[in-house]
């Protein structure tokens, strides 16, 4: 599968451990950045993992940060990005199988590298169920116009 990666200063670590084991495991993996631990903004790098996610470029996202709540924002600001922020591998699988998640979202400072492996396994293995789940996540793209 072809995956983008991405984080901030806070999960540089996290991303750097979380990539080699998706390549190992026979990944294409591109890692957006950043490659060092110097302050950067998180929306940056939210921006730029969405943009290779909405036009195909890759598969799927993975998305970093120090909680995984403002990288997690900033992706769902994308109209295509349906990214989803968890912390256990339920969640990650009822992501992809209701919500058809095209990106993950974990917080470094929350979640340590095992339960991160679990959940990102979780989401990379689970299928889009469809069915009465489709007209929803086709809501999700189209939100409704309101007038005052």
């Amino acid at each position: 599968m072809r995956i983008a990666i991405a984080s901030d200063h806070a999960a540089v670590g996290l991303k750097a451990e979380l990539r080699e084991w998706l390549i190992d495991a026979g990944h294409e993996v591109a890692d957006l950045g950043p490659d060092a631990g110097e302050s950067v903004d998180y929306p940056d790098y939210g921006y730029k993992l969405a943009d290779v996610v909405a036009d195909g470029t890759v598969e799927r996202g993975i998305a970093l940060c120090g909680s995984g709540i403002g990288i997690s924002m900033s992706m769902n600001r994308h109209p295509a990005i349906r990214c989803a922020l968890v912390s256990e591998p339920l969640s990650a699988k009822l992501a992809r199988e209701h919500n058809d998640a095209n990106c993950l979202a974990l917080g470094a400072r929350l979640t340590g590298i095992d339960m991160a492996k679990a959940c990102v396994s979780a989401f990379l293995e689970e299928e889009f169920a469809g069915g009465r789940h489709q007209r929803r996540v086709d809501k999700l793209s189209q939100p409704p116009v309101t007038s005052d």
